[in-house]
């Protein structure tokens, strides 16, 4: 299954689930993103793809407050992480934004200590300048501000944190589930798990 077809098909079906996510439907969007990871490893996609997508579903469980699924995901993920032992430019980062996005996840879930050691220990791994957004709420916390739930979302919007963006997505190229018969609608409780 290792032809042009089949990633033109994971990536329809990948931007028409972003399309669905910028209208605020995240359980179809993740759908979409589930089958597209499912097509992305069955045509042995670049793992680059794999790691797309999963950042889409983070995006939107985490904009549907599911955080303890992301909570999971990230520690699995650090620990991951840890027991690779890489330490070039791009792991350091990876790892660097699954921490990130476990902190954000921390404070929007009314942990902000636990938000401020993961942020903390996010720009430690990525290192200086790489993660402007821990950077600037780290700042924030160790002044002692207050950071809801509102003022965060504007902070990432800011410095782009959300890759499912209108500026990012082309709509031309969607393939909705409901235009590919075969697709198998899976559940989006699993869309990380299967």
């Amino acid at each position: 299954m290792n032809t042009p077809s089949a990633h033109q098909l994971h990536l329809s079906i990948a931007e028409a689930g972003k399309l669905l996510a910028l209208k605020g439907n995240h359980t179809e969007a993740l759908q979409h993103y589930r089958e597209a990871l499912r097509l992305a490893v069955s045509a042995k996609a670049p793992e680059v793809f794999f790691r797309h997508y999963t950042q889409c579903v983070l995006e939107s469980l985490e904009l549907t407050d599911a955080y303890d699924e992301i909570i999971r995901f990230c520690q699995d993920a650090d620990t991951h992480y840890a027991k690779l032992g890489l330490h070039s430019s791009l792991h350091r980062r990876d790892h660097g934004s699954v921490l990130e996005r476990l902190g954000l996840v921390y404070l929007k879930n009314g942990n902000p200590q636990a938000g401020r050691e993961a942020l903390q220990k996010a720009c430690e791994h990525a290192g200086a300048g790489v993660l402007p957004l821990s950077e600037e709420l780290l700042g924030w916390l160790r002044r002692g501000f207050s950071i809801d739930k509102a003022r965060l979302l504007r902070s990432q919007q800011r410095h782009h944190y959300f890759v499912v963006r209108p500026d990012q997505v082309d709509g031309r190229r969607a393939t909705p589930l409901s235009s590919t018969p075969q697709s198998a609608v899976p559940d989006p409780a699993k869309a990380l798990t299967g």
